[in-house]
């Protein structure tokens, strides 16, 4: 299956070469002050507004794209004509109603242009994966058993995974997205995974040269909090906490994903909540938040619990845990939702609770009284999900 390029700008003909397009990445985001917009550049940015608007709005006429965007009718007309080429809008008939003159031709972006492949690595047992359309709708799924596996041969894997979905593909791939648990830069290096036992591993160059496609890797969390802000209901200023192998959490400030200058914020997992705890963190320390709230740590903890009231109390000395984390975060940033992420039959209950109990005591109550703690309802797909909108953000410019 062949990527396909979706940018629709062209650059310059080199002597010798097809004209071909001009990717994403290759158009500079920002113009500076005073500079001149070339024509490629306002080519790329009518064609993602466009794009952005169908996408979330739904069907619009070419008069509704231009009313809306301040474009020309012009420009929206040759915008949609390549879109159309491309497959990534359809026309689906004329406007419903009355209005006088002829009816308009209504417009849609059109989720079953593109496939996307997407890995999750956030568990602590297997990887999953999928094949997903431009809707986040699974089309194929694919997992691996992980079997303690780290280093090479958990890149191993995660390469076979990727190779297997490959050749599930059904319509053209718009690329490759992976949320993997771990510190990752915008180049896709995972700088540090304790987790999977990965050290500068270049994961997006890998993937990227070995299936000649565009790759887009990030954290796990960050990935999350990307689908809930893409398909789910959160809010333009969200702190999710991403449970499974490891804990971590994604932060939209404003609707836009915080990273840190070195690409760290929201590893929350590795901040130590008891320094004379002897619980051991496969980063070197003892008594990190993850000790108590991984899915491999909480179950250990669960199956010594012999009653309710024990399994409870487990809960929630992990939620309280949790929670004298997040305060400081809500405190400083003044956040107004909280959503969680991982299996719900340990989250939802005891677990929620006293992290909100404990956020609320540990934070001004007159400031932060009305923060909301919700669980997300995206499910087990969510990382597969994001990790599509990811791509989708990378290639069309529309997450």
């Amino acid at each position: 299956m062949t990527c396909i390029d979706t940018s629709g700008a062209t650059p310059p003909e080199q002597p010798g070469q097809a004209v071909g397009t001009l990717r994403r990445d290759q158009v500079p985001a920002r113009v500076r002050t005073g500079e001149k917009v070339r024509p490629e550049q306002a080519r790329v940015h009518n064609r993602e507004l466009l794009l952005r608007m169908l996408y979330r709005e739904g069907p619009h006429s070419r008069a509704d794209l231009a009313r809306r965007t301040g474009l020309t009718r012009v420009s929206v007309s040759d915008v949609v004509s390549d879109l159309l080429a491309d497959d990534l809008v359809v026309e689906v008939g004329t406007r419903a109603g009355t209005r006088p003159g002829k009816p308009a031709m209504m417009l849609e972006f059109n989720e079953r242009a593109y496939q996307t492949v997407a890995l999750d690595l956030s568990h602590s047992t297997l990887y999953r994966g999928a094949v997903l359309d431009l809707g986040g709708t699974v089309v194929a799924r694919q997992q691996v058993e992980i079997e303690g596996s780290t280093g090479a041969d958990a890149l191993a894997k995660v390469t076979g995974l990727v190779e297997a979905l490959h050749r599930q593909v059904t319509a053209p791939l718009l690329g490759i997205g992976i949320g993997t648990p771990g510190i990752v830069d915008l180049g896709g290096v995972v700088l540090s995974a304790p987790n999977l036992g990965w050290q500068d591993i270049h994961l997006q160059a890998l993937l990227s040269e070995r299936f000649a496609c565009p790759v887009v890797v990030s954290n796990d969390a960050n990935a999350t909090a990307l689908a809930e802000r893409s398909y789910g209901e959160s809010a333009a200023d969200t702190l999710l906490v991403r449970v499974g192998v490891g804990v971590g959490a994604g932060l939209l400030l404003g609707g836009t994903p915080i990273l840190g200058s070195r690409f760290a914020a929201g590893e929350i997992g590795h901040v130590v909540v008891d320094a004379g705890s002897e619980r051991p963190c496969v980063c070197g320390k003892t008594g990190c938040l993850e000790t108590w709230l991984s899915t491999r740590r909480i179950q250990e903890d669960l199956s010594g619990a012999r009653t309710d009231a024990e399994r409870a109390r487990v809960l929630t000395v992990a939620g309280e845990a949790l929670g004298s984390v997040l305060a400081p975060i809500v405190a400083a940033l003044n956040i107004s939702e909280i959503v969680l992420s991982g299996p719900h039959r340990v989250l939802e209950g005891p677990l929620a609770t006293a992290a909100m109990d404990t956020i609320r005591r540990r934070a001004l109550t007159e400031v932060h009284g009305d923060i909301v703690l919700r669980l997300s309802e995206l499910g087990d797909d969510i990382v597969l999900r994001g990790a599509t909108a990811m791509v989708m953000s990378q290639q069309l410019g529309i997450a």
